[in-house]
């Protein structure tokens, strides 16, 4: 099969949907592999690396043209829509539940479409898992930095000192995202409370943090008493495939600090803060009400290095597989199956359908 790789052009992305060790095994499957030139850039990979792994180094054009299988980063933006079409597999990260223009373009297009974040092992969502882990620790990182006046902030210091207290964080989902986050919160010292709805994750939590964070059943009434404390907010809420769901509403922002900071990292769904919207690192926070929110979308993409290497760790045994065989790849494996989001102009994801009832759909 003709895999191949363009390079990202969303805003402040950076990385890169495979790397050069991903092209030898692919080449040693027996399959064709082209990357746009200057793709791997951002990530500490040039076209030679690449050339040398075995790709045909292309233009833009050549690499959408020619790709039988498409693996990318992120979705597509507006400008590419243009290039998907009914014999075109895309391998990515889609988010459709959250973005309407491109469920209908890939319906419309009757492109195949499976996406990172809805593949399944388990319990685990294995190819968002490295994301999810690197969101949630640039999650406190950032924090920390927009508590300070330089960047906005009122001047709290994350940790505090002795003699001062440190700064309230209350994590809202203890998932992938809100572990880590607590996490590298209370590696900077702050004062971490984790809220989850799940009594077997809350025993979970409660097992791996320690003392380092207070672990909570969630509740509306538990919800609204920890926000008033906090200084820092992170909402790390997933339901895989689906839209977010508001937990934190605007009427909640009434009992919060006039300085807190609400960080919300599930924005690449649609946010679970009720007053989110996407912003970037460009221009990373907006008010509501006299509350700071900060809301980038795709927050591994400042860091691609890492995030790059991350990423192909998960994808590239999923992408051979894939390569070797779609239809066959995602029949052999029910999990596998569940990245399958939309395939002969319909939608195949139940979060997807769910969230565009008038568009067509049928099951998985």
């Amino acid at each position: 099969m003709r895999v191949a790789v363009p390079t990202e052009i969303k805003p402040a992305e950076r990385r890169v949907g495979l790397v050069p060790a991903g092209v030898t095994q692919l080449v040693r499957h027996g399959h064709e592999v082209l990357v746009e030139s200057g793709a791997g850039t951002g990530s500490g990979f040039d076209d030679d690396a690449y050339a040398a792994a075995g790709a045909e180094v292309v233009d833009r054009e050549t690499v959408w043209a020619r790709a039988e299988l498409l693996v990318k980063v992120k979705e597509p933006v507006a400008e590419e829509y243009g290039f998907l079409r009914p014999d075109l597999t895309l391998f990515a990260y889609l988010h459709l539940a959250a973005d309407r223009p491109l469920t209908e373009a890939l319906v419309a297009a009757g492109t195949t479409a499976v996406a990172f974040e809805t593949v399944r092992s388990g319990r685990i969502l294995p190819l968002l898992q490295p994301m999810s882990e690197i969101a949630g620790r640039l999650a406190a990182q950032s924090a920390a930095h927009h508590m300070q006046t330089n960047a906005g902030g009122p001047g709290l210091l994350m940790g505090g000192v002795p003699g001062v207290a440190a700064a309230k964080v209350v994590v809202v989902g203890g998932g992938t995202v809100g572990t880590q986050a607590a996490l590298m919160a209370s590696g900077l010292m702050a004062d971490v409370t984790v809220l989850d709805a799940n009594g077997a994750r809350i025993r979970e939590l409660n097992d791996l943090l320690g003392h380092r964070a207070r672990v909570l059943m969630s509740d509306e009434h538990v919800l609204e008493e920890e926000l008033a404390g906090a200084d820092v907010v992170i909402g790390a809420v997933l339901i895989p495939g689906a839209a977010a769901p508001k937990l934190v509403r605007r009427e909640h922002l009434a009992v919060l600090h006039d300085h807190a900071l609400l960080v919300d990292v599930a924005i690449d769904q649609g946010g679970c803060f009720e007053t989110s919207h996407p912003t970037t690192y460009d221009d990373p926070t907006f008010e509501v009400d006299g509350i700071t929110h900060y809301c980038v979308a795709n927050m591994p993409g400042v860091v691609p290095r890492t995030a790059s290497r991350a990423l192909a760790n998960a994808t590239t045994p999923y992408l051979v597989r894939l390569a070797d065989g779609v239809e066959q790849a995602l029949a052999a494996d029910p999990g596998f199956a569940a990245g399958l989001n939309v395939a002969g102009g319909t939608i195949r994801h139940p979060g997807v359908a769910q969230a565009f009832p008038d568009l067509p759909a049928q099951p998985a």
